[in-house]
């Protein structure tokens, strides 16, 4: 008897609710390609849709009374995700409320990924009356009919769909089907292929070859001049051949054709870091403190046992030394290393700081990249070729073999949560690995989170410190401006009287100034002075934003957006301009500087590809004076000519929403003064607000982090939150409001018999809510949230997963979708 083989698939377009390892048979002709670590197509549903999926394991055993389905074709020729990688899909799924192929999709770079196209044909021999007979008094039928027979014979899915509109095609389609007028043909197309190229060799001993061409160099200079070339360098790219030679591909063909070129195909990589030289530069020196946290790391490093160190410097103590020579051990034990940072405006500073180090061993991840070089990048590290991945949050997925080393630069930054399916940290998935591959978690930060510095001074993390500036720099001198003063002598602009001088002053000894702001756009709102009428976006529950670039009113929930009107529609009445952005800000500067070349970085100007990197290398190679921009130019920036930093509104993120608001402008305001004052000239920084005497801004003009986390540990143990607690969200958003009320209210019935069940009343979890989001309306959804206050634990996990497929399961309040976050950062 044959041996059957199953494998165990994880589908696409399995919902959480019916997410689980499904069943399909594979047939003989696909043994040995359907593999654990690939992506198949299957048929899945009552109407066996083909969808994509990726194979989890292997079986023999045929689960009883079951009628299995085969698998439809394999997609890939070797595995995408090891065993390592698909282990980890299961946690986050586990972890993060996801399904398992959103756990696989995330950790795959978008050149991988499948887009499945379904066809529907005429089957061959129906002719059109046929078909219509076969339609019988269906009007969906007959409108899909007229769509194939006016498209040739066939239309793709969603072509079917936006010709009948509102109306579901599936029905009509089954029918068409099962009459054998209508045949399904599915397609997968992957985004991005491999790039290859010819490249021309020498078919003959150099000297052969040579003597061939040698009688015919006057009639045929072009053959002559490619085997003169190729006897030089052995063999080039046929387009490179062409460009040095001015020979054509008839010329190269003519070559082959005679017996004395031979072209193969090679893979070449889009990007160009794998032609970076190599370490060009030796690794600068550490000073002693440095010099003894890198020891300290290195031996935890070479423990071979997993780790985790919150390397606490302050601004320009030169942590980046540190990773610079902790990797370089790492390298030299023959392990791999990656280095994370929260902005992509980072990378390309730090990339141009590595490559001179490590050369092509250096590969960069992020998604401003085209997908064809984020694709490249992804198989240099798979293959080796590569052993330091540099990037974003996504990088974390890196497939890198024998991890020894994990850098967070600036770990507190809420930028390594995702906001999206998969919800995941990146600071826990880089945990786990670390945890697998017996790795040590390097955690670096000015102003470390709460929650990183509460563990460190618990043991549970290793503490090391930076205390001094790795020149011996003193910080920068910091002034607080009360906005409220400027107000009574009149000034209503963005921009102090101090800020205004010392701007005055930088211009004047050519040194460069930062300003902080961050909120784009022009004007905060737009408001009549007549009536008081605000334009809101009409799909949100918030205000539309003035944009002066375009001059329109702009959403940037849903991206909503409408010419500004002269008037008030309401009233008739005078707009007035409210609140201020970067826009608005770059145009202050330039009434008052007039000629002064004013950048400005947030947003809207850095939406094309490297956009950053052009603009930062405008603002260092031109000696650009001024740079505005949002938080990308708050972090992690080294410009030894800047000497000014201007923080425009420092209240903008304290009173908002969130119990995380203290600590994320107290570490707002540290980073971005630092940036002043890195070389060898001392800085200045302005920090305008109307709170001057609130504790945060006290603590971040003194660069005091210590005195901050004193005060925030108390109030967080006061108040349950993380680190002492945990939060759970669960999100409920649907288009009637009362529904997602409705369904909020029964989940919190469910919880709250659950959490009556505990007997220790102080460790009993803690309900909130349901309450509106902040922003209760997105894209004509509305959203409620509600808060459970616990441990992180197994069994809350169980729990909250088994709501999800309650909610989702639910006939009673239907078209409300509930999903669940861990620590939100939002």
């Amino acid at each position: 008897m044959d041996v059957v083989v199953i494998a165990k698939v994880a589908l696409a377009a399995a919902a959480y609710a019916i997410d689980k390892p499904y069943d399909y048979l594979v047939p003989a002709e696909l043994e040995g390609r359907a593999i654990p670590g690939v992506r198949v197509l299957v048929p899945f549903g009552r109407g066996n849709k083909h969808t994509e999926g990726i194979v989890l394991a292997l079986s023999d055993t045929v689960p009883s009374g079951k009628r299995l389905k085969e698998v439809y074709t394999v997609l890939d020729d070797a595995p995408v995700l090891d065993e390592q990688g698909l282990k980890l899909c299961l946690w986050m799924r586990e972890r993060y409320f996801c399904t398992v192929y959103d756990a696989a999709r995330a950790m795959l770079p978008a050149g991988l990924w499948f887009s499945i196209r379904d066809t529907y044909q005429i089957a061959p021999g129906v002719d059109r009356e046929a078909s219509y007979a076969a339609a019988g008094r269906s009007r969906r039928a007959e409108q899909i009919l007229d769509l194939l027979w006016a498209c040739g014979g066939a239309a793709e899915l969603g072509q079917i769909h936006a010709a009948l509109g509102t109306a579901d095609p599936a029905p009509a389609l089954k029918i068409l089907t099962e009459h054998g007028v209508l045949r399904l043909e599915t397609s997968a197309q992957r985004g991005v292929g491999d790039k290859r190229e010819k490249v021309a060799a020498l078919a003959l001993p150099a000297e052969d070859a040579m003597a061939s061409v040698s009688s015919k160099r006057r009639s045929a200079p072009l053959r002559y001049a490619v085997v003169e070339l190729l006897c030089a360098v052995g063999s080039t790219s046929v387009k490179e051949l062409c460009y040095f030679t001015g020979a054509s591909n008839a010329t190269i063909r003519s070559l082959v054709k005679s017996g004395l070129v031979t072209l193969k195909e090679r893979e070449v990589f889009r990007g160009g870091h794998e032609e970076a030289a190599g370490p060009v530069s030796s690794l600068p020196p550490l000073n002693g403190e440095q010099e003894i946290a890198f020891q300290t790391l290195d031996c935890l490093c070479r423990s071979k046992e997993p780790a985790v160190a919150l390397l606490y410097g302050v601004t320009g103590s030169g942590k980046t030394q540190v990773y610079l020579r902790l990797i370089q051990a790492a390298l030299d034990r023959g392990q791999t290393a990656m280095v994370l940072v929260p902005e992509i405006a980072l990378t390309p500073q730090l990339l141009r700081i590595f490559t001179a180090y490590f050369g092509s061993d250096v590969a960069v991840l992020h998604s401003s990249l085209r997908a064809g070089e984020r694709y490249d990048e992804w198989k240099r590290l798979r293959a080796g070729r590569a052993r330091v991945a540099l990037g974003t949050r996504s990088a974390v997925f890196a497939p890198l073999g024998n991890l020894g080393l994990i850098i967070l630069d600036e770990e507190q930054e809420g930028s390594y949560k995702s906001e999206n399916p998969p919800r995941y940290h990146a600071r826990e998935v880089a945990k786990y690995r670390c945890a697998k591959a017996g790795g040590l978690l390097v955690l670096g930060s000015a102003t470390p989170s709460v929650e990183s510095m509460y563990l460190a001074q618990s043991g549970v993390y290793h503490l090391v410190t930076l205390s001094k500036r790795y020149n011996e720099r003193a910080l920068p001198a910091v002034y607080v401006t009360d906005m409220k003063e400027e107000l009574r002598a009149g000034n209503g602009s963005s921009i102090s009287a101090q800020l205004k001088r010392e701007l005055a002053s930088n211009l004047e000894r050519g040194e460069q100034s930062i300003l902080f702001l961050n909120r784009r756009g022009a004007s905060r709102m737009v408001s009549c002075g007549e009536c008081g009428e605000v334009p809101v976006c009409p799909r949100c529950s918030v205000h539309l934003t003035y944009h002066s670039a375009n001059h329109r009113l702009m959403c940037h929930y849903c991206g909503y957006s409408e010419p500004l009107p002269n008037t008030c529609p309401t009233c008739g009445g005078t707009l007035n301009f409210i609140g201020a952005g970067t826009q608005k800000v770059q145009s202050e500067l330039e009434e008052l500087f007039p000629g002064v070349e004013i950048l400005r970085m947030d947003a809207d100007t850095v939406s094309v590809a490297d956009g950053h990197q052009k603009l930062l290398d405008r603002f260092q190679k031109g000696k650009v004076p001024i740079l505005v921009g949002t938080q990308m130019v708050a972090k992690g920036l080294d410009f030894e000519n800047v000497t000014l930093v201007g923080v425009i509104a420092a209240d903008l993120a304290l009173y908002v929403d969130s119990f995380r608001a203290s600590e994320r402008t107290f570490s707002l305001l540290t980073q971005v003064v630092g940036r002043a004052g890195r070389g060898e000239k001392s800085g200045r920084a302005v920090i305008q607000t109307y709170t001057p005497d609130n504790d945060v801004i006290r603590c971040a003009a003194i660069q005091d982090y210590d005195r901050f986390y004193a005060q925030e540990i108390n109030l967080r143990r006061l108040m349950d939150y993380p680190p002492f607690r945990d939060v759970f969200v669960l999100t409920a958003s649907g288009i009637d409001e009362s529904a997602v009320f409705r369904k909020c209210q029964k989940l919190r019935r469910s919880l709250e018999d659950w959490a009556a069940a505990w007997r220790d009343y102080d460790a009993r979890p803690r309900l909130l809510g349901p309450a509106p989001a902040s922003v209760a309306k997105v894209n004509n959804r509305y959203r409620y949230r509600l808060t459970l206050l616990c441990q992180n634990t197994k069994e809350v996990r169980q729990l909250i997963s088994t709501l999800l497929i309650a909610a989702a399961n639910d006939r009673e309040i239907r078209g409300v979708s509930v999903f669940a976050d861990v620590n939100p950062y939002d």
